[in-house]
């Protein structure tokens, strides 16, 4: 099959590879250094899905035919992203992003194009221009349009070396993923590991609080929490329930999954490389529904603040001055 990636970065890039290695013909947008590597070396894929090379047509413009386009940019990128579709309208598009609304900026830009959602739980990095690292293996999970489904799902499954399922719920999963995409804020303020953070009692405290705040949003706003890896219903009842630990084993058990090599996670990538960071997708996203639901969200509300602090700054926050900027937490 043809299949066009929008953002060959971690993630896409990731995908790009897999999906070439399994046979098929990618063709890819990126941007900056990454871009001129990709052109110059091709794109190499490390890390625990294997090692392999990939030479890789880096276009400005996504030419038809498609048989799929994948939009594996960060949510706020999404509408300029898409330019590069124009004239692809009705060709199946799978959204790979963080956050909440994924599927909005594609039915904005290609009205005819059924989406599908992919919800990715595995852990990559962008190492070095034309590296992607795979950090932590993991399952990926696809739900949407029945239309697209029926071409990202079995692609995913042919090219994965990891078990892709389907979601009947994918609003619910993706409020699921948001409870994951948790672990984004504090490494991106403090410069830490996801696993670094939660081996910090201090720090851990406030981000069993922001997920509790998520699970008390998504309880007002009558989300139907999906299983997605190791986090579903059972973990949202945890962080509900008044006991402080049955919360605090939630993050703890999810980073256990992560495996031993350290996961910045993509928000604090984000920093390093001088971008832009998606945290109004994800824990915005969680303050704004808040207040639409009427319920507070403090400890998400001063994440998203010092995340942008250290966006402006190029400076890390101490981890006690982090854990007092945000204030005390828990109830």
């Amino acid at each position: 099959m043809r299949i066009g990636v929008l953002g060959a970065g971690a993630v896409g890039g990731v995908l790009a590879a897999l999906l070439d290695r399994a046979g098929h013909e990618v063709v890819v947008t990126a941007r900056g250094e990454h871009a001129d590597a990709l052109r110059q070396n091709g794109l190499r894929l490390a890390g625990g899905w294997g090692e392999s090379e990939h030479r890789l047509r880096v276009v400005g413009r996504l030419d038809a035919p498609l048989d799929l386009i994948v939009l594996a940019t960060k949510a706020h990128d999404s509408a300029a992203a898409l330019a590069a579709a124009e004239g692809l309208d009705g060709v199946p598009v799978f959204v790979v992003q963080n956050g909440l609304g994924g599927a909005d900026a594609v039915r904005d830009a290609l009205p005819h194009s059924p989406v599908a959602i992919g919800l990715a739980l595995f852990a990559v990095s962008l190492t070095a221009p034309g590296v992607v690292e795979v950090t932590g293996p993991a399952p990926l999970a696809i739900g949407g349009d029945a239309a697209a489904v029926a071409v990202a799902l079995p692609l995913m499954r042919d090219a994965l070396p990891a078990d892709v399922t389907e979601v009947t719920d994918v609003h619910g999963a993706q409020w699921t993923k948001l409870l994951v995409n948790q672990v984004n804020a504090l490494p991106a303020i403090t410069g830490l590991s996801v696993q670094q953070v939660v081996a910090n009692d201090a720090l851990r405290g406030i981000l069993t609080e922001s997920m509790r705040e998520t699970a008390r949003v998504g309880r007002a706003a009558d989300v139907r929490w999906q299983t997605i890896g190791a986090m579903g219903a059972a973990q949202v009842r945890a962080l509900l329930a008044g006991d402080g630990v049955a919360a605090d084993a939630v993050p703890q058990a999810l980073v256990a999954g992560m495996g031993s090599v350290p996961n910045p996670a993509s928000t604090l990538q984000s920093i390093r490389r001088g971008r832009s960071t998606e945290i109004d997708a994800l824990n915005g996203a969680v303050v704004a529904e808040g207040r639409r639901v009427g319920v507070p969200t403090p400890v998400n509300a001063a994440l998203v603040a010092l995340v942008h602090e250290v966006e402006h700054t190029g400076t890390f926050l101490a981890v006690d001055a982090a854990v007092a900027q945000v204030g005390p937490t828990g109830g």
